[in-house]
Parts: structure tokens; sequence; C-alpha cells
């Protein structure tokens, strides 16, 4: 049986389909029962454990043949990440106790930089979850594609879209969260001795500037991408309600510096095959 945690977003999701196609037993670990309904329509076993607390995870996962694990997003986190820290200290604990199989950790790109940034809480989950004695992967995929859904409404609004990735003719690694649902469900069923890193990116990087002309053609009117001036970011950060926007600029910063990258380049990672414009239809039909 395989337990996967943070099902109802698009990779937990992709990655329990996947499985049940094959015919794989599926627990679901839900914060909340209601959440597990459609699941258990499917056929999934549902299992309701908070991943902050350490025991009803060890409930939750206990007898698993592998487990998925996926950190809560956290966008603005406090000073010094403690939440990263805590659920760290949580999920090891809930782990040695649950002694399932193996592991395949959601990480990201990025998370061997040593440079701090937003990402740097999964750096933080990473270096923690290496001390277990259990096989573990580290899946490391790049920006998410599915991030252009924010590009949309301006878009088709204003034909004009105000860009934060920039130069706008910058190619940065992207994959469609379909690709990583899929390839966790791949490595899941794997078998593997200690700890191992897999990273994760689309057929082809993509800039900005490819991201208006796929909007352009699908919508049907020109879009054209606007750069964010960057002293302009973290007032209005701010103004959005966050309260320590400097980790998000600074993972900004390293997408557009390029020190946001994985640890062999583009000819390291292996390749999704969901190309661009499939992720924005999906996201315009929304």
């Amino acid at each position: 049986m395989f337990a996967i945690t943070g099902i109802t977003g698009n990779v937990g999701g992709e990655l329990a389909r996947t499985l049940l196609a094959a015919g794989k037993p599926v627990r679901a670990v839900v914060r909340d029962a209601a959440k597990g309904d459609t699941w258990a329509q499917l056929g999934c076993e549902i299992a309701v454990a908070d991943m902050n607390d350490a025991a009803a995870m060890a409930k939750g996962l206990n007898g698993a043949e592998g487990v998925f694990i996926l950190f809560p997003p956290v966008f603005d986190p406090s000073p010094g990440f403690p939440e990263a820290r805590a659920f760290a200290a949580n999920l090891k604990h809930g782990l040695e106790t649950a002694r399932p199989g193996k592991v395949v950790y959601l990480s990201t790109i990025g998370a061997d930089s040593p440079r701090e940034n937003l990402l740097t809480q999964h750096t933080i989950i990473e270096q923690e979850l290496k001390g277990l004695a259990l096989p573990i992967t580290f899946l490391r995929p790049a920006w998410f594609m599915e991030n252009a859904i924010w590009d949309v409404a301006p878009a088709r609004e204003r034909g004009l879209v105000p860009s934060f990735l920039q130069p706008l003719d910058r190619a940065v690694p992207m994959v469609a969260t379909a690709d990583i649902g899929r390839l966790a469900a791949e490595l899941i069923q794997e078998s593997w001795a200690g700890s191992r890193v897999v990273e994760l990116e689309g057929p082809q990087r993509i800039t900005p500037n490819e991201i208006a002309v796929s909007l352009s053609r699908l919508l049907g009117h020109r879009v054209t991408m606007e750069v964010v001036p960057r002293e302009t970011w973290e007032p209005q950060f701010l103004s959005q309600g966050m309260k320590n926007p400097m980790p998000r600029i600074q993972m900004l910063d390293g997408f557009n510096q390029g020190w946001i990258e994985f640890d062999g380049g583009a000819a390291s990672s292996r390749k999704g095959t969901t190309v661009l414009e499939t992720v924005l239809k999906g996201l315009i039909a929304r």
C-alpha cells in the first residue's frame, strides 16, 4: 500500500490516479476527512492526520510500502524558517515510528543552493530526512508551469502580464505538475538503498516571452509581458499582506540570476513530456 500526503493537490492527485490505474492500493492521508470523500469513492483507504502532529502522522503512514511526502507550502515564512524546522522534526519522528518501506519527498530545484531563499525550507527538510535509515528519494522539480495561473486573468483582460521572472528572454526550467506526479508514481515503485536525488524539468526551458506568445495564440489576441521593477517588489509584497517578503525576493533573484539551478544543469535532469501550451489550455479553461 502506498500512502500519499497532499493528495488533494495537482502532484499528489496525479500520483494517486497513476497508482490506482496500475491497480496499486493507495491510502490518502488528509487533514480533513471530508477532503478524502472523493478519493474514498475511487477506492482509496483514508487516514486523517495533521502533518504537524508526529503521532498522527506516524499512524497515517504505518504499514505503507512507500510514502509520498509533500510539505504544505509556506509562501511567507517567519525569519529562520521555524515552520519548516518544526515540520521536519515532526516528519522525521513520524517516519522513524511508522518505518515505511521507502519515502519519496517532493523537494525542489535549488534545494542544494547555499544561498538563503524561499526554497531553503526544502533544504532544511532534506537535511533532516537524510539522517533516516530508510530509502528516500528527494524529487526536485523545476518551477511549476501551473504558476502561470496568475498570468491568465491579466492576459485575458488587458493583454499585459506583469513578470517577476526577468529578463523576459531568459529561459527558466519549468515542468508540468502532471509530469511530476507521474514520475513520483514511477519512483515510489522502485527499489533503492539510501538517499538519492532525482531532478525533473519539462521538455524545454521557457522564457516569459514564450508564455506571452502561447497565451496570445490561445486567447486570440496579443499578449505581452511587462517587467516588474525589482525595487518595487518589497513594497508591493508588503502591501499584499506579506510580513517577511525577502525569502520570496531572494528566490526570484535565484531564478533570474541563474544560481537556482539543477546540480548538473539541464544535462543532469530528467525531462517530462508535457508542453507549456497543454498546461495553459487547462488553466484558461478553469
